[in-house]
């Protein structure tokens, strides 16, 4: 029996070495693909220049809360919005605070975007439903929702007033339930479905020296999951992102040089993000090339959560960044 089995496993080895030359050979000796269908099992693909093709989000509505910058710079909403524009979506711009939402609503109409602002506090349902009716008033339906509301808390569950700790679960997590709740209705019927964009922290994913934010942000993932398990059947994707030590407008008072420069060094990639990059991430995760991914939390964060030990390093006491 045994050489049996040897005899199979070698004329197996024998079948792929085959299959794989003649399958470089072809690719080898193959033609550069022609723009037009190709025809794929089951469906049909339209390839086209990169040059041709229409904008990522062409003809879509996306929502973006706190979607202005608490300071100078650019932060994960104002980015996401800016790049919804560009690819040509309507964006309605949510904050709290609507001259930081009218700032970011001037850079994208100076690019030629359609936006609009509008002020709401997101810790309430009702804000959260004129919000998307609002979205149905101006632009006729939803396709997108960007959740970026969002505070950070220091101390352990000891040092953290009960008031604080409710405040950020309420701003951090609830936000996005309400949001949600809010906007679901509206995606299935206005457009049969939608994207939910939670933006979630790497501080969610293990022990972080901020324990309520690091708490909130756990709760966004968990949220996220639930949230795309629920209304997959509504063709709904739900995804979240974590970003990491990113340099936004958020984090710049707490910033010095030395600091800024030991958390570039700590991921593997040794630079520094901004709100620019978990901008593309979700512009990515809202975008049709990301049809068949939901209920995921993407790390942005250059490999930091792939090789660190912990966030309690001398440096992390230290600043209780």
């Amino acid at each position: 029996v045994a050489f049996g089995l040897i005899d199979e496993f070698r004329r197996a080895v024998r079948f792929l070495d085959t299959a794989y030359l003649d399958n470089r050979n072809a690719f080898l000796d193959c033609t550069p693909v022609q723009n037009g269908p190709i025809e794929v099992p089951g469906r049909i693909l339209e390839v086209q220049p990169m040059t041709d093709r229409p904008p990522r989000l062409e003809g879509k509505v996306a929502i973006v809360t706190g979607a202005g910058s608490s300071g100078e710079g650019v932060g994960n909403g104002k980015a996401a919005s800016i790049l919804f524009a560009r690819e040509g979506a309507k964006v309605l711009l949510v904050d709290f605070q609507e001259d930081r939402a009218r700032e970011t609503l001037q850079l994208i109409q100076e690019e030629g975007g359609v936006a609009s602002t509008l002020q709401g506090d997101m810790t309430k349902l009702e804000d959260c439903e004129r919000m998307a009716n609002t979205a149905i008033e101006r632009y006729g339906r939803v396709d997108i929702l960007d959740n970026n509301v969002g505070i950070s808390q220091r101390g352990t569950v000891v040092e953290v007033s009960e008031e604080d700790w409710d405040k950020v679960m309420t701003v951090n997590l609830k936000t996005i339930m309400l949001a949600s709740k809010a906007i679901i209705p509206h995606m299935i019927a206005s457009v049969g479905g939608g994207v939910i964009i939670n933006i979630s922290s790497i501080a969610g994913l293990r022990a972080h020296s901020s324990t309520p934010y690091s708490a909130s942000k756990a709760g966004v993932i968990g949220l996220t999951f639930s949230m795309a398990a629920d209304h997959a059947a509504d063709n709904i994707r739900v995804n979240a992102i974590a970003p990491g030590l990113v340099y936004t407008p958020m984090v710049a008072p707490r910033m010095n040089d030395d600091l800024r420069q030991y958390r570039t060094d700590a991921a593997p990639l040794k630079t520094e993000g901004t709100g620019w990059d978990v901008g593309y991430a979700a512009l990515f995760l809202a975008s049709d090339e990301a049809r068949w991914i939901t209920g995921i939390c993407l790390p942005v964060d250059a490999g930091l959560t792939a090789v660190h030990p912990g966030t309690f390093t001398p440096m992390n006491q230290q600043t209780r960044y």
